[in-house]
């Protein structure tokens, strides 16, 4: 029988969930959202791509469902220096616990860390853990399509402009594409793993590029492991990058991340 993955993890964030507004309710929280901050402009830095073509978003993450521990040790004060060091145009990290062995310390830590914006990645189902991605100091927020009721997915790209975070909403197939682009979604992240079967298939990215509006920009992500990977997508228009397994998994995250810019040296 196959896993599906995605069902399980939101069963267990709905749980989690229920339990952090126990400990703090969802108003009190929210005052706390709403407070100034000082956020890092992640759309802005993706517009376009940088000085060797493309922008990579550089995730630190410990484990996933389907590959389990892939470091264990991670420190990711370390990793978020070694990744600017590197090239990396902003960070992303994994901040569940019960799937991907997170927590939001990991973004506050990683975020003082470097002077790179920071996209907290998570399972978003709750307009609670946006005004809870805000506490803890992400600039921008993973919205998954899939999970997401098409009223919802505009809400939330609503509340994250009310509370001036940005948004990357990621997407798998024409449908979801759809009710991205009717919820005027502008930044797609193009996930090439099928979240249910964690299968992966870089074709994925290459076909949903050419059904993007000119106004929206796309992320490329998952099962990017080497520089012609990016090669072969950048061919399809697309220059931002969001890779993680490969990086924590690298001997050597901050060259590893030079190579996949183009510079060997």
């Amino acid at each position: 029988m196959t896993i599906d993955f995605l069902k399980q993890i939101v069963a267990d964030k709905q749980k989690e969930i229920a339990a952090a507004k126990r400990r703090l309710p969802e108003k009190e929280l929210r005052e706390r959202a709403l407070l100034p901050r000082k956020r890092r402009n992640f759309f802005k830095r993706l517009e376009s791509p940088g000085p060797s073509g493309i922008n990579i978003i550089a995730e630190i993450k410990r484990a996933s469902p389907s590959k389990g521990i892939l470091a264990p040790h991670l420190d990711p004060v370390t990793y978020a220096k070694a990744y600017e060091q590197g090239g990396a145009t902003a960070l992303s990290v994994l901040t569940d616990n019960a799937h991907f062995m997170g927590c939001a310390d990991d973004l506050e830590h990683a975020r003082k860390a470097t002077k790179l914006p920071v996209l907290r990645k998570d399972f978003l189902i709750s307009s609670y853990q946006i005004f809870e991605s805000s506490v803890m100091g992400a600039d921008a927020v993973l919205l998954i399509v899939r999970i997401l009721a098409k009223a919802q997915l505009k809400d939330y790209l609503d509340l994250c402009n009310e509370i001036h975070m940005d948004a990357l909403v990621e997407i798998h197939s024409e449908q979801d594409l759809e009710s991205a682009i009717n919820a005027n979604a502008k930044l797609i992240g193009i996930n090439n793993r099928n979240l249910s079967s964690f299968e992966t298939d870089l074709e994925t990215t290459i076909r949903m590029a050419s059904l993007l509006d000119s106004h929206q920009i796309a992320v490329a992500a998952s099962g990017i492991q080497r520089r012609k990977d990016i090669e072969i997508i950048t061919k399809s228009g697309i220059w931002n990058f969001l890779i993680g397994e490969s990086i924590v998994k690298a001997k050597n995250p901050m060259a590893f991340l030079k190579s996949l810019h183009g510079n060997i040296a």
